[in-house]
């Protein structure tokens, strides 16, 4: 009983994690990674400081995909974003949903 109790825990977990580890695959595969972190300041804005001065905004992944795929500038400091022109709409969005989602 406790086997079965304990697998299936650890297939729950594994299933719960696997799309982050797949968006932050998405954000490695994307060069993202090479300026932002998930905790803490790159380049870029450590993408839990994004997600929390998002957080709650109507439209916010919607905001946030466009700056992905077009670059942004002044938000976080004087170095600009460039545009990500190697990111389609589908992978900016996924991509913004899951900066969002980090806590």
């Amino acid at each position: 009983m406790k086997t079965t109790l304990f697998a299936l825990i650890a297939v729950s977990t594994a299933l719960a994690a696997a799309p982050a580890f797949a968006d932050q695959a998405l954000a490695t595969s994307k060069n993202c990674m090479a300026c932002h972190a998930a905790d803490k300041k790159l380049v870029g804005p450590a993408y839990k400081d994004v997600a929390a001065k998002y957080a709650g905004q109507a439209g916010a992944a919607d905001k946030l995909a466009q700056k992905i795929m077009k670059g942004g500038a002044g938000v976080w400091g004087p170095v600009p974003m460039p545009a990500n022109t190697q990111v389609n709409e589908a992978e900016a969005r996924k991509l913004a949903a899951w900066v969002l989602s980090l806590k």
